[in-house]
């Protein structure tokens, strides 16, 4: 594996991952909040804030498999070693 490619890797999960606790911060702040405003709707805002969750969590892993892709079956190694 090349270098700048571990560089990119470790990019790609770091800034996953800081995404997804802002995303996480965010949405649970927004959740208290709406369940604060009206507390009758805690069961229709739990659902969609468990949805939501779920898709934040979508796209965290689908970056740990472009990283891992990039990891162990590197695209960019062939045309640098002629292979």
């Amino acid at each position: 594996m090349q270098g700048l490619t571990a560089i990119a890797v470790g990019l790609v999960l770091g800034m996953g991952a800081l995404g997804t606790a802002i995303g996480f911060g965010l949405l649970g702040g927004k959740f208290l909040e709406g369940a604060a405003r009206q507390p009758e709707m805690v069961p229709m805002l739990q659902v969609k804030m468990f949805i939501v969750a779920g898709l934040l969590d979508a796209v965290t892993m689908i970056g740990v498999g472009m990283a891992l892709f990039f990891t162990f079956a590197n695209p960019f190694l062939a045309p640098v070693t002629g292979g």
